[in-house]
């Protein structure tokens, strides 16, 4: 909201009203009372659950707004009620895909045209995708890598931050050189606000990520060089993660898939009015800085080392 606030638009949220317009948490780093109190003048909300297609559909068929954000939308059946009811108008519907559907390839970074993963776990997005072509509507999609920062959602860095803060070696799956698409939340709010007005959009999908990928091994120095402590003093251990499914079970043991998993976001930087303000290094002082070391002091970390035990005492 801060980004389209910031832009003069007014926003409209629908949610589950969990948390209110004015809630002093959805305050962004480095933003003023005055600020946050003039975007909050400018938002206002509609509480329902977007789960309910009838009661999704009851709430916003009287509805009429320039453009539409589809942030959560999963599964097809997720989107398709909001798709439906404003297809066939000047709606901009603005879909929050993933890089994940793109199939794994020998060439890389992956580039819009690039094929994509019928079996990938974020099927329903490209089923949401295929739809929105086929339906008329107005439609831009955003595909992002991983996405990091300062109060993200996955707060993905914060698994780095915390073995670091601990003292402990960082167990990293495979040969730690497999290069990996982060992407800046606040650069992410910047171009999907600046697809609004942009006729060169209708119809397109975009890559959006920093300008360069970083190893596995990488992001574990850069989060240490963040955190002002020495790279070279950081032990990190690599192990294979076939050999550990089954000790593993459920449990998530690394936060990255293990594999090549980046995109060129040089799209997007010629067709919107946007530019990439984060590098990793700067990134990741961001999250470090305005997120992390909150967190550390308020006691709200998770600090779940149980599947690195199992890796450690195994070497």
């Amino acid at each position: 909201t801060k980004a389209l606030a910031d832009q003069g638009h007014d926003v409209v949220l629908f949610n589950r009203g969990s948390k209110p317009v004015g809630d002093k948490s959805l305050m962004v780093p480095g933003e003023s009372e005055e600020a946050f109190s003039a975007r909050n003048e400018r938002t206002n909300a509609i509480t329902g659950d977007r789960t309910n297609a009838e009661e999704l559909v009851s709430l916003l068929r009287d509805e009429r707004f320039d453009a539409v954000y589809d942030n959560n939308g999963r599964e097809l059946s997720d989107s398709k009620p909001l798709i439906d009811l404003y297809k066939g108008s000047d709606t901009h519907y603005i879909y929050m895909s993933s890089a994940g559907v793109y199939l794994k390839s020998d060439i890389m970074p992956h580039l819009e045209e690039h094929a994509v993963d019928p079996k990938s776990r974020h099927k329903g997005k490209l089923d949401t995708e295929r739809y929105l072509a086929e339906s008329g509507i107005r439609f831009t999609s955003i595909r992002p890598t991983y996405i990091y920062g300062a109060l993200n959602y996955n707060p993905l860095e914060q698994w780095f931050f915390e073995r670091l803060a601990a003292g402990r070696a960082v167990p990293v799956p495979g040969h730690g050189q497999h290069l990996t698409g982060l992407g800046h939340v606040v650069d992410l709010a910047c171009a999907m606000s600046a697809v609004l007005g942009n006729d060169k959009t209708i119809g397109q999908i975009y890559n959006i990520q920093d300008r360069t990928a970083v190893t596995f091994d990488g992001t574990v120095h850069a989060c240490a060089e963040a955190m002002g402590i020495d790279a070279s003093k950081v032990e990190i251990v690599h192990y294979d993660p076939a050999q550990f499914k089954e000790a593993f079970g459920k449990k998530k043991a690394f936060p990255m898939r293990p594999q090549h998993f980046f995109t060129s976001p040089c799209k997007a930087l010629a067709d919107l009015d946007w530019s990439i303000s984060y590098d990793t290094a700067a990134g990741l002082r961001d999250s470090y800085t305005n997120d992390f070391v909150h967190k550390l002091k308020a006691g709200k970390l998770k600090n779940d080392f149980s599947t690195d035990d199992i890796v450690l005492s195994s070497m």
